[in-house]
């Protein structure tokens, strides 16, 4: 009997170095299954055997394991807090509206540096609109960084205006009124004056 333990220490060692010492129901599992397999000794006649496992830890052990895990959940739900703010506050300095809105509800806000003011918080608002949550950066953001490099390759303006044109029409296409519409009023404003040859 005392060599059938010795085996089965032997076995149970092995397989728990790869086991985590916080996660004891997945060490229960990966070792019980290990040692329900059927081993035998070399006697004649073989001795085979089995075993079933009960694992679990020592009181102290396991209220330092719970203080451990409470620990780090606590530090998730700060750390996930930290991240859903430092993302709400850039999504609204993102606008350059917001910025300035800031800037004029400060006290001792100048009114008489207003431009100045417009000219930086545009810059600050660009500084955050590169920032995006990791979630975010999805395909959409990846195709619009391929359509900027795409619409920066044509350098002459009126090809950039037909292209607009071309992703107005799409839009239209697509079924989206909307985003035709505003699409033709930025080409409208950016489009050049045409001039007339009086007769």
């Amino acid at each position: 009997m005392s060599t059938i333990r010795a085996v089965l220490r032997t076995a149970a060692d092995d397989v728990s170095r790869t086991c985590d010492p916080a996660d004891i129901a997945t060490a229960r599992d990966v070792i019980g299954s290990h040692l329900r397999r059927r081993r035998s000794l070399p006697t004649q006649p073989p001795v085979e055997f089995q075993a079933q496992l009960s694992l679990d830890l020592l009181p102290d052990d396991k209220a330092a394991v719970d203080t451990l895990l409470s620990a780090q959940r606590q530090q998730a739900a700060n750390d996930a807090l930290r991240r859903q703010k430092a993302d709400a506050v850039a999504a609204e300095l993102a606008d350059p509206a917001a910025v300035l809105v800031r800037w004029a509800t400060r006290d001792g806000a100048d009114w008489s540096k207003l431009s100045t003011a417009v000219d930086e918080a545009t810059g600050i608002a660009n500084v955050f609109a590169r920032h995006r949550p990791e979630r975010e950066q999805a395909i959409e953001h990846e195709m619009l960084e391929v359509l900027r490099e795409f619409l920066s390759s044509f350098p002459d303006a009126s090809q950039k205006l037909m292209l607009y044109a071309v992703l107005a029409a799409g839009m239209d296409g697509a079924q989206r009124p909307h985003h035709a519409a505003k699409a033709r009023a930025l080409l409208e404003r950016h489009s050049p004056p045409t001039t007339t040859d009086a007769t």
